[in-house]
């Protein structure tokens, strides 16, 4: 069996993580699959997902990271266009997907893990595509 939801998420900064995991959870209840994989999806070039713990500093952390990793201060040839061409970098390093294991009803992840969107060129509308697979 297949299940497959959407819903749609603004951001309200330019770079910003937001904790998606009760919006997954909701879904997996409304499918009724007990057993199989979850994998949700952003159909966007400059936000992503992925997997970690919902702390404070970790947050903040992974937010200084980003922004250290990819400089906000370098001349981009992309921005002479759309001037998001750190979001797009950013969107290479982090996957616009995660998936993950369903068991019993319920993500089979750690106890720390947490799925979270990670928007790099905001404040925008973020669409997220989640699919479930299994019976």
């Amino acid at each position: 069996m297949v299940y497959s939801a959407e819903f749609l998420l603004r951001t309200k900064d330019r770079i910003e993580l937001v904790d998606i995991t009760s919006q997954v959870r909701e879904l997996i209840a409304k499918s009724g699959i007990k057993e199989g994989m979850v994998l949700v999806f952003v159909p966007h070039a400059t936000a992503a997902l992925y997997l970690n713990e919902h702390e404070g500093g970790l947050m903040s952390d992974v937010l200084s990271f980003v922004k250290e990793v990819i400089p906000g201060n370098r001349p981009y040839l992309h921005n002479r266009i759309d001037d998001n061409a750190t979001a797009h970098l950013g969107s290479i390093l982090f996957k616009p997907f995660v998936a993950m294991p369903l068991t019993a009803g319920r993500l089979d992840v750690g106890t720390w893990q947490n799925i979270f969107l990670l928007e790099m060129d905001g404040p925008r509308t973020r669409r997220v595509i989640v699919k479930i697979v299994g019976e």
